[in-house]
């Protein structure tokens, strides 16, 4: 299988390019860094450096599959317009490109997966969410239903029917990068601090689950729509703050008081103090096994 990966040299490309080589299938990804392709997801990975080096008339560059992963990230500074704007193109525009790109190719992939997260739903409390709740309506919601939107387009495109699935992505544990490596520098030396009250949801997959949903879903020919990529078992903040330092032996008394988030990301703080109990109703039902569904397993294995 002929694939092309978006944000493949990403914390998530990059284990998904080790499992896509490990099954023979040959990979491009597009990256803005073309030269450190092969070192970051594999010898043999091409390398596309920009959507625009894509000609989908040419027979050379025929893709089976696309999976979509790319965005800037999101949680790292204040939410300022010029950083909005820059999170939008990365998701929503690129998305718009991907789809043109498909809708012009002589003979389109067959399947689009495609990047979203559980950030769709918004901040909902206590609500349990499957695929079936609605958008959300802060800033983040919003991207995510326009970055679905943009996927959905490509549905139907030069006569040719292309299985699109919406990835909603929760916070992905992985060693090598993501969240948890940001936070365990800071949790090893004791340092470890719940944040505001500690009631906020973490809908969470371990990297191994996230990426045997992917393949799960690239090779499925009946899975199409969204996803919720994420393990059956959220946490509230404050249970996934105790059992990392405890899976550190560490403690963890400190508190990041909601103020000082607010103070310090502004808009962007939502993502730190709000929350989504996400449940992947879709994936459970399709009879997806989990390698890792409890937090505690998951950290146990990564720590």
């Amino acid at each position: 299988m002929k694939i092309l990966i978006t944000g493949g040299t990403g914390l998530i490309g990059r284990a998904l390019c080790r499992e896509l080589l490990a099954r023979d299938c040959e990979i491009t990804v597009l990256s803005r860094r073309p030269a450190a392709v092969a070192q970051r997801c594999g010898a043999t990975v091409n390398a596309l450096a920009s959507l625009d080096d894509w000609r989908p008339r040419d027979p050379g560059r025929h893709f089976d599959a696309v999976i979509n992963l790319a965005g800037a990230p999101i949680a790292d500074r204040r939410w300022s317009a010029r950083r909005k704007q820059i999170l939008w193109d990365s998701r929503v525009t690129l998305t718009e490109k991907l789809a043109e790109k498909i809708a012009a190719a002589e003979a389109p992939p067959r399947v689009l997966l495609s990047g979203s997260a559980v950030g769709f739903y918004g901040d909902c409390g206590d609500r349990e969410l499957d695929e079936s709740a609605p958008a959300g309506g802060d800033f983040g919601a919003r991207m995510c239903d326009a970055w679905e939107s943009a996927a959905r387009a490509t549905e139907s495109v030069a006569g040719a029917t292309v299985r699109v699935c919406r990835l909603r992505t929760g916070i992905v544990l992985s060693r090598d990068g993501g969240m948890l490596a940001r936070m365990l520098p800071a949790f090893r030396l004791g340092l470890g601090a719940q944040l505001g009250d500690g009631r906020q949801w973490l809908s969470w997959i371990h990297i191994d689950d996230h990426i045997g949903m992917l393949c799960a879903l690239l090779f499925d020919d009946a899975a199409r729509g969204a996803f919720n990529l994420c393990a059956p078992t959220p946490a509230r903040n404050a249970d996934f703050t105790a059992q990392l330092a405890s899976a550190l032996r560490r403690p963890a008394a400190l508190r990041a008081p909601a103020f000082a988030i607010n103070a310090a990301l502004g808009e962007a703080a939502c993502l730190l103090l709000g929350g989504q109990r996400v449940t992947p109703s879709r994936m459970l039902a399709a009879g997806y096994q989990f390698r890792h569904p409890t937090l505690a397993d998951a950290l146990t294995v990564l720590l």
